[in-house]
């Protein structure tokens, strides 16, 4: 098998032509399977296999620079770089990540897990490379998906100034997770009906070369004139009159056809940019009919595409999609907003049913911030749905455009705290503490599966910014008997004993549970606090609760600094209360791929742990 005779980067420029030929399949075959077990990134993975291989046989890594944007499509680029071993732990603690990732290999030139990113990447590279003296080629591959972010726009005028080679290969498969929306979508659907160009001008050419006397001199003229065939055919020609040679569209799957075009590319002196037509899941048939699905899955059932071991019961999203849809049907002010996750973050069924209030604005979550801002304005009530990680995109505008002037825009934070196997760049584990920052801000977040719907209820009726801050996974259905009204700004005492007080965020009720009843086997009285408001803080709780506990114990899934258990240590200190705090959360460090039990263990956010710390400040304090 051609496969097999890869062990390490540029070997693929050792096989023969039947052996590349038969490599495609091989590929996909190895992807499927290995995926099917451990999850992954499928259909972006299987769509580029052609593309990754026509790359790697064009250049020389890892000298020259291949920069992915967002990284969940580097699979194919894994294993033609040595790492097919690696594919057993993927994105395992300890194993293989599903991205880009420097530490991992020489030839992953940066660190990738959100969109939009690899021009900017990639031109820093080129900088770089042109101070240095050194003499290298730079490649960024961005989806077509990706190019609905404004950073990338930023990127291209950058590139329309350069004087030295630079190729944007742009991964054209209609699609970003959803399908892909907005005018830059229609835009390349028109580049690609549009591919009759390249044979006409050729025809043209030749016919004009008969010509006796003149042909010559007029194809020369049409050259000098920047293709003005081209022009004439392909509508806008947006990045030729940015100054960015266009190339293309190319059949993705095209292995010679990619090879000539990317030689070709190389040899211009500027930013050059290769369009590229590929079909997302390609050779999986459940993946191609269904490529959404796909983009990110669990282990499944090769023969019938089924998750394997799918959990039946709600999660906290679609708790939210449910509740969500109910509110809509009563309440014709609520909209609802998304940047191409209406999937994901469980909008498609509020899309379904009230079309005219949903938007989705493509990978973009700064413009829906502020997008959102203005419907708020406007009298509207929206709901932004996204998840954690890619909230911190949009900072900015949350400060600037919508706390500033604290319009009533509802953040479903989806995917909060450490959601596993897609690793660093996607892990939500710092929202906690750039949202309770923000003045104007309200930051909110539920213990079960019921105060997740009466906090969404809450929040869409509130006047002022709410963020709502649930994770990824089965809601917990635990603590069913407490449901006390939600009152802003107020926690709610659950047990209520002496001596250690437990109080914690959201979902990690489940988890104060198990540490409260240790304790209380151990000998410890023990109360439970559900906080519900990060910001703002219950400080009438604490007050009152330092009467008679010697301890406080915060426990929170984001990251220690500028988080719950700190905002609590800072009150307690500047109020006097003569109580000490133990703040458990996440320490100043990113958290890696893996199980996310697993990682819980290893940052010190499970039963053991906490009880232990707890019981030696509690004998700390009374001196044992």
């Amino acid at each position: 098998m051609a496969l097999e005779k890869i062990h390490k980067e540029n070997d693929i420029k050792n096989l023969s032509p039947e052996e590349l030929n038969s490599l495609p399949d091989e590929i996909r075959r190895f992807l499927i399977e290995k995926i099917s077990v451990t999850g992954g990134h499928l259909a972006s993975n299987l769509g580029v296999v052609e593309l990754t291989m026509a790359l790697h046989l064009v250049l020389n890594l890892p000298d020259d620079k291949l920069i992915w944007d967002v990284g969940h499509q580097s699979y194919t680029h894994k294993l033609l770089t040595g790492r097919r071993d690696g594919f057993d732990g993927l994105r395992k603690y300890g194993g293989m990540s599903g991205f880009p990732k420097r530490k991992e290999s020489s030839c992953d030139a940066f660190d990738t897990g959100h969109s939009s990113t690899s021009v900017s990447a990639g031109l820093g590279y080129v900088a770089a490379r042109e101070l240095s003296g050194e003499n290298y080629s730079v490649v960024s591959v961005i989806g077509d998906g990706s190019m609905t972010g404004g950073m990338a726009y930023e990127a291209l005028n950058n590139a329309s100034h350069l004087k030295s080679n630079f190729i944007i290969v742009l991964n054209d498969n209609n699609m970003s997770i959803s399908e892909n929306v907005g005018g830059m979508s229609r835009y390349l659907s028109d580049l690609r009906t549009a591919q009759a160009y390249t044979g006409l001008k050729r025809g043209v050419e030749d016919t004009l070369k008969k010509m006796p006397g003149g042909g010559e001199r007029l194809i020369q003229q049409m050259k000098r004139t920047k293709s003005g065939i081209k022009q004439l055919l392909v509508p806008g020609m947006f990045f030729e009159d940015m100054g960015i040679t266009y190339l293309g569209p190319v059949d993705g799957h095209d292995v010679r056809r990619l090879v000539k075009v990317l030689r070709d590319a190389k040899r211009v002196n500027h930013a050059v940019l290769v369009h590229v037509i590929t079909k997302k899941g390609k050779g999986y048939p459940p993946a191609e009919e269904n490529p959404a699905r796909f983009h990110g899955t669990g282990p499944f059932h090769i023969e019938t595409g089924e998750t394997a071991g799918e959990s039946e019961k709600d999660s906290y999203t679609d708790v939210f999609s449910k509740v969500l849809a109910d509110i809509g049907r009563k309440d014709e002010k609520v909209a609802a907003v998304t940047a191409a996750m209406a999937d994901g973050t469980g909008l498609s069924r509020f899309a379904r049913m009230f079309p005219k209030r949903f938007f989705d604005v493509g990978i973009a979550e700064e413009h829906a911030m502020t997008f959102a801002a203005g419907l708020a304005a406007g009298g509207m009530k929206p709901v932004f749905a996204v998840y954690s990680s890619f909230l911190q995109r949009a900072f900015d505008q949350t400060i600037h455009d919508v706390c500033l002037s604290n319009l009533p825009v509802v953040i479903a934070v989806d995917r909060a705290g450490l959601v596993g196997s897609d690793g660093e760049t996607h892990q939500g584990v710092f929202d906690l503490s750039y949202l309770s920052m923000i003045p104007n801000m309200t930051v909110m977040s539920p213990k079960n599966r019921w105060e997740m719907a009466d906090m969404l209820r809450f929040a869409v009726d509130f006047p002022y910014p709410v963020a709502l801050r649930y994770p990824r996974g089965t809601a917990y259905e635990g603590l069913k008997q407490f449901r006390a009204p939600i009152e802003y700004g107020k926690s709610e005492v659950l047990f209520e004993e002496e001596d250690i007080a437990v109080i914690f965020v959201g979902h990690m009720s489940e988890l104060a549970e198990k540490v409260r009843m240790e304790l209380k086997d151990t000998g410890y009285a023990c109360s439970l606090v559900n906080a519900r408001f990060v910001k703002p803080l219950d400080t009438e709780m604490l007050e009152k609760l330092a009467e008679d506990h010697s301890l406080f114990v915060t426990i929170e899934e984001n990251v220690l600094a500028g988080g719950f258990g700190e905002r609590v240590l800072d009150y307690v200190n500047r109020a006097k209360l003569n109580v000490r705090v133990r703040s458990v959360g996440i320490s100043d460090d990113y958290v890696e791929h893996g199980n996310v039990g697993l990682l819980r263990r290893e940052v010190g956010l499970d039963k053991d742990t906490i009880v232990k710390q707890a019981v030696t400040d509690f004998l700390m304090i009374k001196g044992g």
